[in-house]
C-alpha cells in the first residue's frame, strides 16, 4: 500500500487510545487510530462467548472510573448513545455460616454503615468517620486520583480543603498497609469486605500502598456507584468511536502497528504489518505495554529508556469464566442477589489462606473472585428470564492451563456453590479464558494481567518509569498514554488523554529540550 500522512497515529483503540485520539482531533489535528484486533474497544468488548443472545463482556465489565473521569465527563458520551446502569446495590461481601451475612457497598453511605455495624457495633461509624471528609471534598480526591502526571491541581485542591492535618492522613493512607487500616477501622468481619476491594490490585495485604486501592474502589462506590453499560462494554466503546469521528477522527482495524519510524531523534511514522503501509506522522501515541514499545521502536529510543521501559513489572495473572445462566445466582444472602458484583472469599481468615496459597505458587482450593451479575439490573444482555454471570480471580505464575483448565474451573464454581447452594445447576453453558486466551484476545494483557501492570508501591506513581515527563520519550513526536502510564489501569481514558496534551504541548513548543536519553 503507498504512505497515507496524518498529523497523528494513535496506536491501539482502548479507552486510552480513543482518549487519546479525541483530544488530538478536537484540538484540530488529523489523527488515525490503528487497532490491530478486527473490532475497536480493545478490552471494551461484548460478545456472545458461551450462547446465543447472551451477551458477556470479554474483559472489563464494571466501571466505577469511567463515571467519575473527568476526562469522560468532558467528552458527554451519552450524546452519542451511552447510558449507564447501577445496581441497586454496588458489592457484596457474603460470610459463610449460619444467617447469610453481608457487608455491603452502597452509594448510600448509611447503607453500608449500618451493614458494617450489623456485624461488628463500631465498624461502620469507623469508616464513616474515614471517609467522610473525602466524599465532602470528592471533586478534589477526584481530580488527585484521575489526574495526569505530575498530579498537582488535585492535591492543593485537596489540601485546602482538608487543611494540613487531613492530607498528612490521605499520604498515611496512601502507604498504608490493608492489613494496618483494617486493624485501626474493623473489629469483626468487615475487615474482609475492605480486603476484598483491596484485592482487585496486587500488592499483598500486608504491603506498603495496598491499603489505598481498597479505600478509593469503595469511596468510588460512595460518590458515584458501581455502574456498567447498557448493553454491555462495548457500548462504552462505540460512544468514544462515536466522539472520535464527530471530530473528525479516522480508524482502521485489524492493522498491525509493526514499526515506529524515527529520523534524527524525531518521530516520522508507522508502519504496519502485512501489507498495511506506512502512515507518515509527526505525532504517534502508542497505548501499548512498555515493552511492545520497545519493540516498535527500537534503538531510537536509546539505551537508557529502553532498559527503564523493559523493567516495567506485569501484574498477576488472571483466569475469568462466563456463564450462562437459566436464572439468577441464588445467593444465600439477599444483599448479594441484588448486588451487581459480589466479592466471593469469605472470612479474613479464608482470604488470608488464599493469597498465601497463591504466594506459595499453587491454585488455592477456594479462591477469592471477583463475580458479576449485570443483568440482574440489565436485562437486555440475555433472553428473557435468563441471566449471565462472570467471575475471575489472580492465578500462580508456571500453571499448566492445559492441564487445570477445566478442573480449576469447577473449583471456582464449587467456590461459588458455597454462598449461593443451587448455582451449579442454574448453569446453561460456560466459557474459561485461561491467562494465554486473555493475551491472544487483547496484546496489551500480558499474561492475563487486566490491570495495566503491577501496582506495587514502586509501580503505583512511576508509571511506566521514574519521570517528571511519563508520557515523552526520547523520540520528539513519540508518546506512551496506555494504562501502563499514570495513573493507570480501569477505564477512564486519563493516560491516554494526558499524552495526547503532551503530545500538542510539544508540537507547540518543539524548540525546547526534550527528555535526555540516561544511560542509567
Amino acid at each position: 500500500m503507498p504512505t497515507t500522512s496524518y498529523d497523528a497515529v494513535v496506536i491501539g483503540s482502548g479507552p486510552n487510545g480513543l482518549a487519546a485520539a479525541i483530544t488530538l482531533a478536537r484540538a484540530g489535528r488529523s489523527v488515525l487510530v490503528v487497532e490491530a484486533a478486527p473490532a475497536l474497544g480493545g478490552a471494551l468488548a461484548t460478545q456472545e462467548l458461551t450462547l446465543p443472545g447472551f451477551d458477556h463482556d470479554v474483559f472489563s465489565a464494571v466501571h466505577p472510573a469511567a463515571v467519575a473521569s473527568p476526562v469522560f465527563a468532558a467528552l458527554e458520551l451519552e450524546r452519542h448513545g451511552l447510558r449507564w446502569i447501577h445496581p441497586e446495590i454496588a458489592m457484596a461481601h457474603p460470610l459463610p455460616g449460619p444467617g447469610a451475612r453481608a457487608a455491603v457497598l452502597s452509594r448510600d453511605l448509611a447503607t453500608t454503615r449500618v451493614s458494617l455495624d450489623a456485624l461488628h457495633p463500631g465498624d461502620g461509624a469507623r469508616w464513616q468517620a474515614l471517609v467522610a471528609p473525602y466524599l465532602c471534598h470528592w471533586d478534589a480526591v477526584r481530580a488527585t486520583m484521575l489526574a495526569g502526571f505530575p498530579p498537582v491541581a488535585g492535591p492543593a485542591r485537596l489540601s485546602a480543603g482538608l487543611g494540613v492535618g487531613g492530607m498528612l492522613d490521605f499520604a498515611r493512607l496512601v502507604l498504608m498497609a490493608a492489613d494496618a487500616l483494617a486493624g485501626e477501622v474493623f473489629r469483626g468481619e468487615g475487615a474482609a469486605w475492605l480486603y476484598g476491594s483491596s484485592l482487585h490490585g496486587d500488592a499483598p495485604l500486608g504491603s506498603a500502598g495496598s491499603a489505598i486501592s481498597g479505600v478509593y474502589l469503595n469511596l468510588l462506590g460512595h460518590a458515584v456507584g458501581w455502574p456498567s453499560a447498557q448493553g454491555g462494554a462495548a457500548r462504552v466503546a462505540e460512544a468514544l468511536v462515536g466522539c472520535l469521528r464527530a471530530a473528525g477522527g479516522k480508524t482502521r482495524v485489524s492493522a498491525r502497528a509493526e514499526r515506529v519510524h524515527a529520523r534524527r531523534g524525531r518521530v516520522t511514522g508507522v508502519t504496519l504489518a502485512g501489507d498495511g503501509g506506512t502512515i507518515a506522522a509527526r505525532i504517534v501515541i502508542a497505548t501499548t505495554t512498555p515493552q511492545a514499545l520497545v519493540t516498535m521502536a527500537g534503538a531510537a529510543l536509546g539505551d537508557g529508556y529502553v532498559r527503564r521501559a523493559t523493567r516495567f513489572r506485569h501484574g498477576p495473572q488472571t483466569v475469568k469464566l462466563d456463564w450462562a445462566l437459566d436464572a439468577p445466582i441464588p445467593w444465600s444472602s439477599e444483599e448479594a442477589r441484588r448486588a451487581g458484583t459480589v466479592h466471593v472469599g469469605g472470612t479474613v481468615a479464608e482470604l488470608r489462606r488464599s493469597q498465601h496459597e497463591l504466594a506459595g505458587g499453587r491454585l488455592p482450593d477456594q479462591p477469592f473472585l471477583l463475580c458479576g451479575q449485570q443483568t440482574i439490573a440489565d436485562p437486555t444482555r440475555a433472553p428473557q428470564g435468563k441471566h449471565t454471570a462472570w467471575a475471575y480471580t489472580h492465578t500462580p505464575p508456571g500453571v499448566e492451563w492445559a492441564r487445570e483448565r477445566a478442573s480449576f474451573a469447577d473449583t471456582i464454581e464449587r467456590q461459588i456453590e458455597r454462598f449461593a447452594p443451587g448455582f451449579r445447576d442454574r448453569i446453561l453453558a460456560r466459557h474459561i479464558m485461561a491467562p494465554d486466551d486473555l493475551r491472544a484476545r487483547d496484546d496489551n494483557l500480558v499474561g492475563g494481567d487486566v490491570g495495566g501492570g503491577s501496582y506495587a508501591l514502586d509501580q503505583l506513581l512511576f508509571r511506566p518509569m521514574a519521570s517528571l515527563h511519563p508520557y515523552a520519550t526520547p523520540v520528539r513526536g513519540l508518546y506512551f498514554g496506555s494504562a501502563s502510564a499514570f495513573p493507570g489501569g480501569a477505564v477512564h481514558g486519563v493516560p491516554g488523554h494526558a499524552a495526547a496534551r503532551a503530545a500538542v504541548r510539544g508540537a507547540r513548543l518543539a524548540g525546547l529540550p526534550r527528555p535526555r536519553r540516561q544511560g542509567r
